[in-house]
């Protein structure tokens, strides 16, 4: 399955609306501009998703979500926000991206999640 703009839509729209849910003053913070913003990181992460689904290799998106989460540390985030928007990608998946391809990213999210709770001690 290619990833597409149409056919990641109702995914990316779960994930956004997902993580609105779970900090409701987003909104307020952001505005509009935010959840843009939060849909194209969303977009980033799928991309990941989709090379190491390509490739049969997790460890291209663990070692994504660790960079990440130093990236997104050092600019003063928790790294629980980026492990509850991993949560989300995989609940997405298991619900838009039947067989092969989606069982292959709840697996790739789980060793991720594992990856940055044993990193951060968050376990």
């Amino acid at each position: 399955m290619n990833h597409t703009a149409s056919n990641l839509t109702p995914l990316l729209n779960d994930i956004v609306a997902g993580i609105y849910q779970a900090y409701p003053t987003l909104l307020s913070k952001f505005g509009e501009s935010g959840k843009k913003k939060c849909l194209e990181d969303n977009q980033h992460h799928l991309a990941y998703l989709a090379l190491a689904y390509k490739v049969q290799d997790s460890k291209i998106f663990s070692d994504y979500a660790i960079w990440l989460d130093d990236v997104l540390t050092a600019r003063g985030m928790n790294t629980e926000h980026l492990i509850l928007n991993l949560e989300l990608i995989q609940e997405a998946a298991q619900k838009h991206l039947p067989g092969k391809q989606g069982s292959f990213y709840v697996e790739c999210i789980e060793k991720s999640v594992n990856r940055l709770k044993e990193t951060n001690d968050t376990a």
